[in-house]
């Protein structure tokens, strides 16, 4: 396991109780640099949609823990955020949630002479993903070849 799988980890354990304390999902976490920072970011959601507000709740009483914990040895920024429209799937709960859904999904390396695809998707298994075309037929996809793969929005 890598420094940021155990960082990701145990941060995750840590939020999971406050997850069910405040009736609230877990949708992922994050330990990534940008510009030089160490970001720590949780991205929770609720029926509903999640708030500014109970994004503070969480961030505050997740930073006492981290606090008490404080098992990261770099100087780190810690955000709790929405997961937003652009809502990646990424556990199996979140294509279980998905399914019947149009979703958009980039590979990282043209397939067809193409890298992006849209469609509904129509079933999962742990090394697969399959959508139905607007155009007609199914297509699937082998999850390795997934670079992202998120619910389409149109504006």
């Amino acid at each position: 396991m890598t420094r940021r799988e155990d960082y990701e980890t145990r941060t995750e354990a840590l939020l999971l109780p406050l997850m069910e304390e405040f009736g609230f999902e877990l949708v992922d976490v994050e330990y990534v640099k940008e510009g030089g920072s160490w970001y720590l970011r949780a991205y929770i959601d609720k029926e509903g949609g999640i708030t500014v507000n109970d994004c503070e709740a969480v961030s505050r009483r997740m930073s006492d823990l981290l606090d008490e914990e404080d098992f990261i040895a770099d100087s780190y920024i810690f955000e709790v955020s929405s997961p937003g429209l652009g809502r990646p799937l990424k556990k199996e709960k979140d294509y279980i949630r998905s399914m019947g859904s149009r979703v958009e999904i980039r590979t990282y390396r043209p397939i067809d002479r193409k890298k992006e695809f849209c469609g509904v998707l129509t079933a999962y298994t742990a090394d697969t993903v399959t959508i139905a075309p607007e155009e007609g037929g199914e297509q699937t996809f082998e999850m390795n070849d997934i670079a992202l793969i998120r619910l389409a929005f149109d504006f």
